[in-house]
């Protein structure tokens, strides 16, 4: 199903019959995973299911609902404090919907942002959890995406709260984009509030204060993607003023793809088209010449995607192309909170800083 169809879909922006029969089947279909959710949290709260303790530090990077939270840049930052105590660190990751090529976006991006780090994809986080703690001589091990993945013991959980749809319209998948009702955020340490500067400051009290109502004693901390430049092909970089120089054509396939094509708008870019592809995307040599002969059409000099984007097409554009083809690159900048958040790892690695 086309993601931008199914947003509006769960959102109600159509509002016609067929639409409306619909979204009541979807929510049928949430009351039976939203009862088979809180049986499982049931018993791992009352400890029926055992959590597993491989006898290492773990830090857990999630979210509540899916996709697109901005929870990999809190992971990069997270790898690159730890690396600054100094601790080596290892990132545990699912590498969900790794490509017939061989890409998984996640990953990738976490190998190339945090050197140090050692990166290890395995859907079973035990096993990885359990060879990396007897094997690599990892100070701390990193979760990603591991909020709903209870089976391994962590001593803290960071949870990324988009401030542009927080709570995923209110109901769990598939009637909305909720993992899990909003209330398993009271087994989170930190609750993280990205895209702060997306929204109105009204809108960030509101969230703040529905979280505080949810979790009292809530960690939480404020955080922006921040945007320097633009990076292509052999070292390539475009800053932001001269990006507002070429005529560009935008693609992307992730969680929440309004925040990248809304960021584009309040920099003041001359898109001239877009296109947008579901979460995790693998695209082949048929999509990428669609987006160049698109390009093409509308005069664009430059076409730009997210990194993870990048990531999984550029190895199938075109070599002798005039078009240039970046990605805006990002990175986690804290506004508000960083210092608790930082007390908080600190505890867990038995860091002084």
């Amino acid at each position: 199903m086309n993601q931008n169809f199914y947003r509006n879909l769960i959102a109600g922006v159509d509002d016609g019959f067929g639409r409306r029969l619909v979204r009541f089947l979807l929510l049928l279909i949430s009351a039976a995973y939203k009862i088979a959710v809180g049986l499982r949290n049931f018993c791992y709260d009352k400890h029926l299911l055992r959590m597993v303790d491989v006898g290492a530090p773990v830090i857990s990077v999630g979210n509540i609902t899916t996709g697109g939270t901005g929870k990999t840049p809190l992971v990069i930052w997270l790898c690159r404090f730890l690396e600054r105590r100094p601790l080596r660190c290892a990132v545990l990751t699912r590498g969900y919907r790794v490509a017939g090529a061989g890409f998984a976006d996640e990953p990738v991006i976490l190998a190339r942002s945090c050197p140090g780090a050692k990166i290890v994809v395995n859907p079973d986080r035990v096993e990885a959890a359990r060879k990396i703690a007897s094997e690599s001589g990892a100070d701390v091990l990193v979760m990603d995406d591991g909020f709903q993945h209870r089976r391994l013991k962590r001593d803290l959980d960071i949870v990324a709260v988009d401030a542009t749809c927080p709570f995923g319209y209110g109901r769990v998948l598939p009637a909305g984009l909720l993992r899990e009702p909003v209330k398993a955020l009271r087994r989170a340490d930190a609750v993280v509030i990205t895209r702060y500067d997306q929204v109105t400051t009204e809108q960030v009290r509101r969230l703040q204060k529905q979280i505080e109502q949810i979790a009292p004693q809530m960690v939480i901390a404020k955080a922006v993607h921040k945007h320097l430049c633009a990076k292509a092909a052999k070292g390539r970089t475009l800053s932001i003023s001269e990006l507002k120089e070429k005529v560009i054509f935008a693609f992307c396939g992730v969680g929440n793809p309004d925040a990248f094509m809304n960021r584009l708008k309040e920099y003041g870019l001359n898109v001239v088209g877009s296109k947008v592809y579901s979460d995790h995307h693998d695209y082949s040599s048929e999509d990428i010449s669609g987006i160049y002969d698109e390009a093409r059409k509308r005069g664009a000099d430059l076409i730009l995607s997210t990194e993870k984007d990048w990531v999984k097409s550029s190895l199938l554009v075109p070599r002798d192309d005039d078009i240039i083809f970046a990605y805006l690159a990002v990175e986690l900048e804290f506004i508000d909170g960083v210092d608790k958040i930082e007390a908080l790892i600190d505890k867990v690695v038995g860091s002084d800083g």
